[in-house]
């Protein structure tokens, strides 16, 4: 990195000593799902979605809705990497179900460091200017990627002057754009914005498959919890 380029507020990880222990890594963190095989309980969006990548068909919005925890903001990187992967080679010309996660941009994506992909949190970012400088950076082609992904969580929160705004873009996206909605309140979205995206209801994991999810990570990590204990948990 340059002098002059931004860190973004990631300083460099420190190196880790001879003999020190590994750093602890959050499990929620550590076995996030990165492609839509891991997604746990949402079969038919990813069998939507697998069925327009197929096509080529893509829709230019997404408006995934779900309760908190749901897993909209993984759900939404995910995307944002299919969109953008271009394989271990560098050579894939098109967006894939299957991004390889080996990739620069599929890279920069999880670390949430790729110029092209920009999250906002529209709850602390709810005005109108916040959305006339999205509006305005959309004109321009990538820097580097396929599609400059643009994800926006909690988008019911966004004020009527910043709908209102962003909604001329959404009638005529550039090719090169997409948009990501995540809300936990879909009834506050305006319908002429729903209107203009493809809905994806994301559910909550039942309890018996979350269990045996739960089961498989603590195996993975050597800990050894009762059958019992993990459907308490799952609930």
């Amino acid at each position: 990195m340059s002098d002059d380029e931004p860190s973004l507020g990631f300083d460099p990880a420190p190196q880790k000593r001879a003999g020190e222990p590994a750093a602890y890594r959050v499990l929620a963190r550590k076995y996030r799902p990165s492609d839509f095989t891991g997604l746990v309980g949402q079969e038919a969006l990813v069998k939507t979605l697998s069925n327009a990548f197929a096509t080529g068909r893509i829709a230019h919005a997404f408006m995934l809705t779900g309760v908190r925890g749901v897993g909209k903001t993984t759900t939404a990187r995910i995307i944002a990497r299919a969109l953008n992967c271009i394989g271990p080679d560098g050579k894939r010309k098109e967006p894939t179900i299957h991004p390889c996660g080996v990739c620069e941009p599929c890279v920069a994506i999880a670390e949430s460091r790729h110029v092209d992909v920009l999250e906002m949190d529209a709850a602390s970012n709810n005005g109108v200017e916040e959305v006339r400088q999205i509006i305005d950076s959309v004109r321009y082609a990538p820097a580097s990627a396929r599609y400059k992904v643009y994800i926006l969580d909690e988008v019911h929160m966004l004020s009527k002057p910043a709908f209102n705004a962003i909604l001329k873009t959404l009638e005529e996206p550039p090719p090169h754009v997409k948009f990501i909605f995540a809300t936990t309140e879909i009834r506050k979205v305006p319908v002429t914005i729903l209107s203009r995206c493809q809905r994806f209801d994301l559910r909550r994991i039942e309890t018996a498959e979350l269990a045996g999810l739960l089961s498989s990570i603590a195996d993975k990590e050597g800990v050894k919890i009762a059958s019992d204990a993990l459907a308490l948990v799952a609930r």
